[in-house]
């Protein structure tokens, strides 16, 4: 128990404390399809409102105590954590694109990616390096820079370009054996991970391929005339920051040591060959951190909104009305998926979405006979499409922040729209439920 549940315990379940999750909602979304204009309205903003409306809720509760409230909120570990990560990045994204890292990416990327198969291989990279690695969010920070590269050189859409490699990121989100979700689904339902990996299979692979077919109808890339600069030894060098973040994660080392020594790496290489000097390297960097800032805000000023809303009963109220309409193997099913996807609303996290959903899943399953495995897929799958989604998520928010750092504003909503994979991923995951005996495999139990 911390110091915020002793000093501020948790209120009963109630609805009302939902509101300011939906004036987010009208405000963020309504605005901007009413202006029909997604710039116009800044997320900060509509957190802002949000949180004003959840401090007002409460009126027999004095102001500051609700402050208080919010604040440690904002300040929760994985909310820092985060922002730690957010910040690395930033600094990691700058130095390497000063020093030619992103260029020389760019170029190996044409040479070795069929110009009209470019958002295709996007993809499939991170996918693959996401499998490996284990982690959207480092998936994401190393690829974002290199497409943003090539969205200017190639006339590709933006959206479709961060869409491709959020979708590949959330792939190996779900899939990966070293993923915190995977471990987090896998022992809250006492299954091994094999089981759970082989329940994925046939929702993922038609979810991949519909992706595939989409980006390489909607991605036409314009491409220039010219002809390709040869790839030089200096371009192998300066994308060293690149593949020593990507070994080093494969290597299972912490995601925010590798960016803080690739950024030093990076910063080396760039003084080796006279791309950077010594403060122009430490302007980079700052300006890096700073090119973050309007994502840091968005993050921080979500954990306070969700933890007032956590705080005045709003998640115990879901959870007890997720529970109590639940009937059948089918209804379990169906009642797991909205369970874990609200949880991850409000929480905007996926492995901690699973942790909170994961216990009454099993209580679920065990009282409507589910087989574990199939609801270790479920919440892993259903974590894996909501946080991949949201535009508040660390996923959307870093892709967005270093976009914007390299000069490309990219508007969260039509971003969501181009996710392909994600999309697919969730209606998989509905006719699996619907029709159970066209998706689901049969996996001989193991023990663990």
């Amino acid at each position: 128990m911390n110091e915020t549940t002793l000093l501020y315990p948790e209120r009963e379940p109630r609805f009302k404390a939902l509101i300011p999750f939906f004036v987010f909602v009208v405000f963020y979304l309504g605005l901007s399809l009413w202006a029909k204009d997604f710039y116009c309205v800044p997320m900060p903003i509509a957190f802002l409102v949000a949180s004003a409306t959840a401090l007002l809720l409460d009126r027999k509760r004095k102001l500051a105590d609700k402050v208080e409230v919010f604040a440690r909120g904002m300040g929760e570990s994985n909310i820092m954590i985060m922002c730690l990560i957010f910040i690395l990045a930033g600094a990691f994204a700058a130095v390497t694109k000063a020093m030619g890292a992103v260029d020389a990416a760019v170029l190996i990327s044409r040479h070795l990616i069929p110009d009209q198969l470019i958002l295709v291989g996007f993809f499939l990279i991170s996918c693959f390096i996401s499998l490996a690695v284990g982690t959207s969010c480092g998936t994401i920070t190393v690829l974002t820079p290199i497409a943003v590269g090539l969205i200017g050189s190639m006339g590709i859409s933006p959206t479709l370009m961060l869409g491709a490699v959020i979708g590949g990121a959330m792939f190996g989100d779900n899939m990966s054996m070293i993923s915190d979700t995977t471990i987090a689904a896998t022992r809250t339902q006492g299954v091994s991970m094999r089981d759970k990996f082989l329940m994925n299979l046939k929702m993922i692979f038609p979810a991949a391929i519909a992706a595939i077919v989409l980006y390489i109808v909607s991605g036409k890339a314009g491409v220039a005339g010219s002809e390709l600069e040869p790839v030089s030894w200096k371009h192998i060098v300066a994308v060293v920051p690149y593949l020593g973040i990507l070994i080093g994660a494969l290597c299972g080392l912490n995601v925010m040591a590798l960016l803080f020594l690739g950024t030093v790496v990076a910063m080396g290489i760039g003084l080796l060959t006279g791309q950077l000097t010594f403060w122009t390297a430490l302007a980079e960097s700052g300006k890096g951190t700073l090119g973050m800032a309007e994502t840091l805000i968005v993050a921080i000023l979500a954990g306070g909104l969700l933890g007032v809303i956590r705080h005045n009963g709003g998640i115990s109220y879901l959870l007890e009305k997720i529970r109590s309409v639940i009937s059948g193997r089918k209804g379990c099913e169906f009642g797991v998926v909205l369970l874990v996807a609200v949880v991850n609303l409000f929480t905007a996290n996926n492995t901690v979405a699973i942790v909170v959903a994961g216990p009454i899943a099993r209580e679920l399953s065990q009282k409507f006979g589910c087989d574990p495995r199939r609801i270790a897929s479920i919440l892993d799958t259903t974590s894996c499409v909501v946080q991949g989604m949201i535009p508040y998520g660390a996923q959307i928010l870093i892709a967005i922040g270093i976009a914007k750092g390299a000069g490309l504003d990219v508007p969260s909503l039509p971003l969501i729209a181009a996710l392909f994979y994600p999309m697919f991923l969730g209606i998989a995951l509905l006719v699996s439920i619907l029709i159970p005996d066209l998706f689901r495999r049969r996996v001989p139990k193991q023990v663990k």
